[in-house]
C-alpha cells in the first residue's frame, strides 16, 4: 500500500512540475506566434528536442535505446503530438491566453471517453460524476454561450482532441516499453520533419533574441514531455490530466504579467470548479489503490451457532 501510494504521489509530482515547465513553454508560444507561423518554431524546437533527446540517450543509455517495439501506436502519439502542437500554436494566437484554459480543462473528459477503448481502463461512475463537474466549470468559462465561438475556439478543442490522444498513447505505449525517451523522441522528430516541408514557405528572419526564446522553448518542452511520458507510466490518462489545470494559475500569473490579460470572474469560477474536480480524481486515484491492496478480512474461527 506504502509503494502503491508513493507512485501515485510521485506521478502527482511529476505532472505539477510539467504544468510550470509547459506553461512556460506556452508563453514563449504566443511571444512568437504574433510575429512567426508555426512551422518556423516547431521545426526549429522539434529538432532541438529530438536532439535533446539523443544527447540524453548518450549520456545515460536507455534499454532498447531509441527503439520502438510499438510503432503504430509510437505512430499515432507522433502525428496526435504535431497536430495539436500547431493547433495550440494558432490558438494562442487567435484567443487570450488564459482562455484557451478552456480547452486544457477539456482534456480530462477527452482522457476518460479515450482511456475506455484506447486503454481499456474501467472508469468508475463516481469518477464520470466527477469529470461531468469539471465540464461545467468548463461551459462556466462561455457566459455568452456558443454564439461567442468563434474559429480559434474550433482550433483549440482540435488542439484538446489531439493533444490528449498524443497523452492516452504515451501511456498506451508506456505500459509496453521502459524506453521514456523514444516517446518524447519520435514525435519531435516527426514534428521537424513535417514543419521543416513547409518552412521555406513562412520562413522570417529570426533576431537573436527571438531565436533564443526558440531555444529556451525547445529546452522546456523536453523536460515538459519528458516528465508528462514518466508520470502516465504511474497515473491513469483521466487522474493525470486534470493536474494539468494547475496550467491555469500559471496561465493568468504569465497573462498578465507578459499580455496584460486579465481573466473575468466567470473565468476563474469555473477554474475552480474543474480544479475541484480534478482534485477529487486525484483523491480517487489513492481511494482505489488503497482498495486494491487492502488486505483480506480475516475469518471468523469461532465455531457454528447449534
Amino acid at each position: 500500500m506504502k509503494a502503491a501510494s508513493f507512485t501515485a504521489l510521485t506521478g502527482t509530482a511529476l505532472v505539477l512540475i510539467y504544468t510550470a515547465l509547459i506553461s512556460s513553454a506556452d508563453g514563449i508560444t504566443k511571444l512568437l506566434a504574433g510575429g512567426y507561423a508555426a512551422p518556423q518554431l516547431y521545426a526549429v524546437s522539434g529538432g532541438l528536442v529530438a536532439l535533446f533527446c539523443v544527447i540524453a540517450n548518450r549520456i545515460s543509455p536507455a534499454p532498447g535505446g531509441l527503439r520502438t517495439t510499438q510503432p503504430r501506436a509510437m505512430a499515432v502519439r507522433a502525428v496526435a503530438t504535431v497536430v495539436a502542437g500547431a493547433a495550440f500554436f494558432y490558438a494562442f494566437r487567435l484567443l487570450p491566453f488564459a482562455e484557451v484554459f478552456i480547452f486544457i480543462g477539456l482534456m480530462p473528459l477527452v482522457a476518460g471517453l479515450m482511456s475506455g477503448p484506447i486503454l481499456r481502463e474501467r472508469v468508475a461512475p463516481r469518477v464520470w460524476i466527477a469529470l461531468a463537474a469539471g465540464f461545467v466549470g468548463v461551459l462556466c468559462l462561455f457566459p455568452e454561450g456558443l454564439t461567442a465561438v468563434t474559429l480559434g475556439h474550433a482550433v483549440a478543442f482540435l488542439a484538446c482532441i489531439s493533444g490528449t490522444l498524443s497523452m492516452v498513447m504515451a501511456r498506451y505505449v508506456g505500459r509496453r516499453e521502459a524506453n521514456s525517451l523514444a516517446l518524447v523522441f519520435y514525435p519531435n522528430l516527426l514534428n521537424m520533419i513535417v514543419m521543416a516541408i513547409a518552412l521555406p514557405f513562412v520562413f522570417r528572419p529570426m533576431p537573436l533574441g527571438d531565436l533564443g526564446l526558440a531555444v529556451a522553448y525547445a529546452g522546456l518542452l523536453f523536460g515538459a514531455r519528458w516528465l508528462l511520458v514518466v508520470a502516465l507510466r504511474l497515473l491513469p490518462a483521466y487522474t493525470a490530466t486534470p493536474l494539468m489545470n494547475l496550467q491555469f494559475v500559471w496561465m493568468v500569473i504569465i497573462g498578465a504579467a507578459f499580455f496584460g490579460e486579465v481573466p473575468g470572474a466567470h473565468i476563474f469560477l469555473g477554474a475552480a470548479v474543474v480544479v475541484a474536480s480534478g482534485s477529487y480524481l486525484v483523491y480517487e486515484q489513492f481511494a482505489a489503490q488503497r482498495v486494491r491492496r487492502a488486505p483480506p478480512m480475516a475469518r471468523s474461527v469461532m465455531p457454528p451457532a447449534e
